[in-house]
């Protein structure tokens, strides 16, 4: 089974989140997709985050009526801080095929994550890139201990010595940010259509 993993806060899930999965698993045939909600991000310890129960429900929500995307509890009920590696390796006794889901202003801190070399010997990767008017475009780059490692196939297809595969996408980018949505709310502001109904 091809399974793609979308690891995030959610905080909350919006219709950019939705809209990136569909094309992602329409694109690589996936026959799901799995968002992940942290339940305490590594890279956001300081900030204040709602709930992990009260995202986890809005998730299951905005999934309902689509077959292919599904929500995993996995790192909310092992509480404490969510690594990336170990939630891999969970889906990794159940699935044998993954592809990690993640924007490339992430990808590029990759080697500020726990076990981050670890992490190319069990997944595949679908790397999203900046929409084409971005200010800057951010070029792909690997940490430097692992150039050796990783060799380019095309021009938006690298392969690791373990033979996963780091793909660069285009996605439908949409001017939404949950920080945004936060605001907007927090200030009385309509945040219909940013998310999904059912939240």
């Amino acid at each position: 089974m091809r399974v793609g993993i979308f690891g995030g806060t959610f905080d909350p899930v919006h219709v950019g989140h939705l809209r990136t999965a569909e094309e992602i698993r329409e694109q690589y045939l996936m026959d799901r997709v799995y968002f992940v909600p942290a339940h305490i991000p590594p890279h956001k310890r300081n900030l204040e985050i709602t709930d992990s129960v009260l995202r986890l429900i809005m998730l299951r929500k905005a999934m309902r009526g689509n077959s292919f995307l599904y929500v995993s509890d996995i790192e909310i009920k092992n509480q404490g801080v969510s690594y990336s590696i170990n939630t891999i390796k969970m889906f990794k006794k159940k699935f044998e095929e993954l592809y990690f889901i993640m924007g490339i202003d992430a990808f590029m801190e990759i080697d500020t994550w726990c076990s981050y070399r670890d992490i190319f010997n069990h997944t595949n990767f679908i790397i999203m890139e900046r929409p084409v008017n971005a200010e800057k475009k951010a070029d792909i780059s690997f940490p430097s201990d692992m150039r050796g490692e990783i060799k380019k196939i095309d021009g938006n297809t690298f392969k690791h010595v373990s033979g996963n595969r780091i793909y660069m996408q285009k996605v439908t980018q949409l001017d939404i940010s949950s920080t945004k949505i936060r605001e907007a709310a927090r200030n009385g502001r309509s945040i219909r259509y940013l998310v999904p109904q059912q939240v």
